[in-house]
């Protein structure tokens, strides 16, 4: 070619491409991967739009096309994703985290800082890259949390992110089956973001999601259940008095996770709307 792909010129033909395969923000995405490519900051292609890309840089940008081309999403190509202000390590290991999720640390800040511990305690389950946990953490200085996931690769992820954020004196990981890690310890505060999809429901999902995220953070069992049933029911043996619980769910799975949270000898249980209006995060206390 006797033209030169410039940063300009490269940014508009990827956002057309992607958009030519249904990815719902191809600009932006085309913007981020050719900053990713160039290891610069997004805002920076705007200060240099007339720079030629050379051919190791367009080499490295054709092999995150062909990437994305076969679904595999944004965040595990730049490796990050910004949760709650955050940068966070991302890759195939671990759930990329949602902004749905941020409802979760929404309620327990908001929570711990009415309450005014002087030294609270947290239980994060299924923490996966460690986003909750690190978030809470960062936002409640006075907050130490206990961190627990079944996946060792994922915590692998955590133990990165939470080195990255400074928080090793305060978030601890343990790696097992929901509570088994942390014995009859007892908390403030407990969250989850569990995996509840139905496990018929996973192939179906969008192949971004489906193809490349790891399925023990998806596959909720039969009916979504399998892991928020024994998380409910382990719930108030290992919160204090008065201690929150605090649970991402399913869209269609608000009324049985308030239900079975009562049939817990949980109270004042209740769900927590996202911004699209979907009871997202159930919200229950201890006696």
């Amino acid at each position: 070619m006797t033209d030169r792909w410039t940063i300009s010129r490269i940014t508009a033909w990827l956002a057309k491409d992607l958009a030519a395969k249904d990815v719902s923000s191809p600009r932006l995405e085309a913007e981020l991967l050719v900053a990713h490519a160039l290891r610069l900051r997004r805002l920076d292609l705007f200060l240099r739009y007339d720079q030629p890309l050379g051919p190791d840089e367009l080499a490295t940008l054709r092999g995150l096309i062909e990437r994305r081309r076969r679904h595999e999403p944004l965040a595990y190509l730049t490796g990050e994703r910004e949760f709650y202000g955050r940068a966070l390590a991302v890759d195939r290991r671990v759930l990329i985290p949602r902004p749905e999720t941020e409802h979760v640390v929404d309620a327990v800040v908001e929570d711990l800082r009415a309450r005014a511990l002087e030294t609270p305690t947290m239980l994060d389950l299924c923490t996966g890259s460690g986003c909750v946990a690190i978030a809470c953490a960062l936002a409640v200085p006075s907050l130490s949390v206990d961190a627990v996931d079944l996946s060792r690769d994922a915590l692998e992820v955590a133990a990165a992110n939470v080195a990255r954020h400074g928080l090793e004196a305060r978030v601890a990981l343990h790696e097992g089956d929901l509570y088994a890690p942390v014995g009859d310890a007892r908390f403030e505060v407990i969250s989850a973001n569990p995996p509840y999809i139905p496990s018929g429901e996973v192939p179906g999902l969008m192949p971004d999601v489906s193809l490349h995220e790891p399925h023990l953070a998806l596959d909720g069992g039969a009916d979504g259940t399998a892991v928020l049933g024994p998380l409910l029911a382990g719930a108030l043996a290992r919160l204090k008095p008065g201690g929150l619980l605090v649970v991402e769910v399913g869209h269609d799975q608000g009324a049985w996770a308030v239900e079975r949270a009562r049939g817990c000898g949980l109270v004042d249980a209740r769900m927590i709307k996202d911004l699209a209006g979907i009871e997202r995060v159930l919200f229950a206390r201890a006696p």
